[in-house]
């Protein structure tokens, strides 16, 4: 089932992220123990990431036909602009839809580890709205495209990275999912612009990332532009080196968020799981959609 129809066919489409495993244990640790504690929660749909570079493609091509044959479960690769030409990104396409997979999240996607800035492959894209095209025209997928709340942090207006979105839109995508954010006014702004001065009509489904720890919420932020507001900062910071309650805090701040964006009627949550199943469990009981 495709992005689209998912969302004609369920009021709130709950969507997990995972990332594709580094090593044997990690493999094992996913599909033994994390995954199977996901599927309890039915989630629509999961998204399998890659790494910086394209560095870990084929890995994420294996987990996400894995989750769709093993457990029957939709499932969508992200694929992205970095360090692929045309002619892999076409066999990369031919590949997935090989293995019945027919939804792609399409991404500029972030430079290899020790790159400052994004450099387009040889015969390939500086773009993510170039990619969609490229998808679209190749045929057979729905198309989901990331949305900045906060704008891009490449980008120096954010009503101009907000009006790329829509452009990202027009060119085929038929679904946008969001960055983390953790002030809901940022969605709602960002989903006013789009809808109501740029005439997007696609859901924009809000992307949701539990805090698990301090030192990584902070690193994740700075990569991706994305506020700690100071509220949130300070109680991370009283908490120090105690870890349970950070996750616990985590917990409490997912739910209140995602019951406000319920309450303002967004057609899904996806999830950054992070490949842990307990924290999206617990903010999903909390909220009424656990199972």
């Amino acid at each position: 089932m495709q992005f689209s129809d998912l969302h004609q066919t369920h009021k709130v489409v709950v969507s997990f992220e995972l990332f594709p495993p580094k090593t044997p244990e990690a493999e094992a640790r996913l599909f033994d123990q994390a995954l199977p504690e996901m599927l309890t929660l039915s989630p629509a749909m999961l998204t399998c990431t890659y790494g910086a570079g394209g560095s870990t493609r084929d890995k994420t091509l294996d987990v996400v036909s894995r989750v769709k044959t093993q457990f029957g479960v939709e499932a969508a690769s992200h694929l992205t602009c970095v360090g692929g030409s045309r002619d892999e990104l076409s066999a990369y396409l031919t590949s997935a839809r090989q293995h019945g997979i027919s939804n792609i999240v399409a991404l500029r996607g972030d430079p290899p580890a020790g790159d400052d800035s994004f450099t387009p492959c040889p015969d390939g894209f500086s773009y993510a709205v170039e990619l969609v095209e490229f998808i679209r025209d190749f045929g057979g997928f729905d198309i989901a495209v990331a949305g900045y709340p906060e704008g891009h942090p490449g980008c120096p207006d954010k009503h101009l990275d907000w009006r790329r979105c829509a452009a990202k839109v027009e060119a085929g995508a038929s679904v946008v999912m969001t960055q983390l954010f953790y002030d809901n006014r940022d969605f709602f702004a960002f989903d006013d612009y789009l809808k109501n001065t740029l005439g997007v009509t696609v859901p924009i489904v809000p992307g949701v990332l539990p805090i698990l720890g301090t030192a990584q919420i902070k690193r994740f932020c700075g990569l991706c532009g994305a506020t700690l507001p100071t509220d949130v900062l300070a109680r991370l910071d009283a908490y120090g080196d105690d870890a349970d309650s950070v996750r616990q805090y985590g917990v409490e701040l997912a739910s209140a968020m995602c019951a406000e964006l319920l309450a303002y009627g967004v057609p899904g949550i996806h999830f950054y799981t992070l490949n842990h199943a307990q924290s999206t469990a617990r903010i999903m009981a909390n909220i009424g959609l656990n199972g």
